[in-house]
């Protein structure tokens, strides 16, 4: 199956919320899949257009260029991230090993579902304008403090600088996604995640 069929087909129904997708959002995942699978530059209008049977009048209707498919991409994603986090630990107030449980439930739960996202953070972000990019950067770390928070709290002693270690090491963990196979089942691959990410987070951290 080509990656044009696996984006049709995974457009073809509705919302985790019940409502159906708009074609906007249909064209936008598409076009994540190709930069994801292809590269940014190895991608054109053209090529988006025709994975989505969409006309180029029409495709530039929904979006200006490349460059605001990638922005319309990658800036909700991190807002997301951070309202979630933040949502998270709101919810667990002085229990820190719940409110790391429901982050590492809440972040592998998104990477599993994201991977062509997540493959575009890794390699594209830097294609963006300094704006949106600067943007994206600041909600990141802003969610990266939300997990310096929690492990400061579990790790008695702990200076930030080593929580934003152990939280950037807990990310990797978690957002290899892109590059698993699917000999795994989902709900399977989601266990192993989860229990990984939280044996290396509460391991102990003195020094040797």
């Amino acid at each position: 199956m080509t990656v044009e069929q696996r984006a049709r087909g995974a457009n073809s129904g509705a919302t985790g919320t019940g409502r159906r997708r708009s074609r906007k959002d249909e064209i936008l995942e598409i076009a994540v899949g190709l930069f994801a699978s292809r590269g940014y530059h190895g991608v054109s209008m053209d090529d988006i257009g025709a994975a989505a049977g969409v006309t180029g009048p029409a495709l530039y209707h929904h979006f200006a260029g490349k460059e605001a498919m990638l922005v319309a991409a990658l800036v909700p994603v991190s807002e997301g991230l951070l309202d979630g986090g933040r949502q998270r630990a709101a919810a667990h107030p002085g229990d820190p090993r719940a409110v790391l449980e429901s982050l590492i439930d809440f972040h592998v739960d998104f990477a599993l579902a994201n991977p062509a996202v997540i493959a575009l953070h890794l390699h594209e972000l830097d294609r963006l304008p300094e704006e949106p990019r600067r943007r994206i950067r600041r909600l990141q770390r802003l969610y990266v403090e939300e997990w310096v928070t929690v492990l400061t709290a579990l790790h008695a002693g702990l200076p930030d600088g080593e929580a934003r270690v152990l939280a950037h090491a807990a990310f990797g963990l978690m957002n290899s996604t892109p590059f698993l196979g699917g000999e795994v089942d989902r709900r399977r691959r989601a266990e192993l995640l989860r229990a990984a990410t939280l044996a290396a987070l509460l391991a102990p951290t003195d020094p040797a």
